[in-house]
């Protein structure tokens, strides 16, 4: 009897010395882990910089001749250079291919002003230390194959929905760095891309294709995402009117 009993007092306590073991264990564990695992600050940050329409490279604000550089003010440097890499040749190509004078007149205003955005660009990544993309980016490049694919009155439309899309997108993160940056020569940069991108989207719309109701659907399917740019057009789209590293 009495070892039986000692048998049981022994196993109780062992198994009272494991839960609490453990409780320790489960105890050191939460406060190793980091806190923004419990608390999701870790995914508010990343989605309030995505609704912002710029992307954190993770390298934090640094010191440079020109004041602090901040993650945003290197994405921005970078989306004025892809937006280059893809807007020029979609202007050459407008002027070239389309039989409407407005839109060959909004394909000269994309030339001449990403020709100087890109160049800004290219100077603020080497004197800031910001690599840059060399070509366009995949979606980019789907967006230019579709131009080449479309024809007359498709390509027209098509032409003047992506890239008024595109345009409408960047504005407003042109405006948070302008309004924001502490280093002198992003903010140069900004000051210039709010004027070309401006004139930009207004010679898109003076061409008549620009599908209003289009660009408004978009908004808030985007809003959530980082860099947003325009979706691929489908035949819905293009016909809605009818009732369309550098260093």
């Amino acid at each position: 009897m009495r070892s039986v009993i000692g048998r049981s007092v022994a196993s109780g306590r062992t198994i009272g010395t494991v839960l609490v073991i453990g409780a320790l264990a489960a105890t050191l564990t939460a406060l190793l882990l980091p806190v923004h695992l419990f608390d999701g600050s870790g995914t508010a940050a990343a989605t309030a910089t995505a609704a912002q329409g710029w992307e954190d490279d993770g390298r934090g604000t640094v010191s440079t001749p020109y004041g602090p550089l901040t993650p945003m003010d290197r994405d921005f440097v970078r989306k004025v250079r892809l937006a280059g890499l893809w807007e020029l040749p979609s202007g050459r190509q407008a002027q070239e291919r389309s039989a409407r004078e407005e839109v060959r007149t909004a394909g000269e205003h994309l030339v001449e002003g990403h020709t100087e955005l890109d160049q800004l660009a290219i100077d603020a990544g080497r004197a800031l230390g910001i690599e840059l993309a060399n070509q366009p980016s995949e979606q980019q490049q789907q967006w230019l194959s579709q131009m080449d694919a479309a024809r007359g009155d498709e390509y027209d439309r098509l032409f003047a929905n992506l890239l008024r899309r595109a345009h409408g997108k960047v504005f407003a993160l042109v405006a948070l760095v302008r309004a924001q940056t502490r280093n002198s020569m992003v903010r140069s940069l900004a000051t210039r891309a709010n004027d070309v991108v401006l004139d930009h989207i207004t010679v898109l719309e003076d061409t008549g294709l620009v599908e209003y109701e289009a660009l408004a659907e978009d908004a808030p399917a985007s809003s959530g995402r980082s860099g947003a740019s325009p979706r691929a057009l489908g035949p819905a789209d293009r016909h809605r009117e009818h009732g369309p590293a550098v260093r």
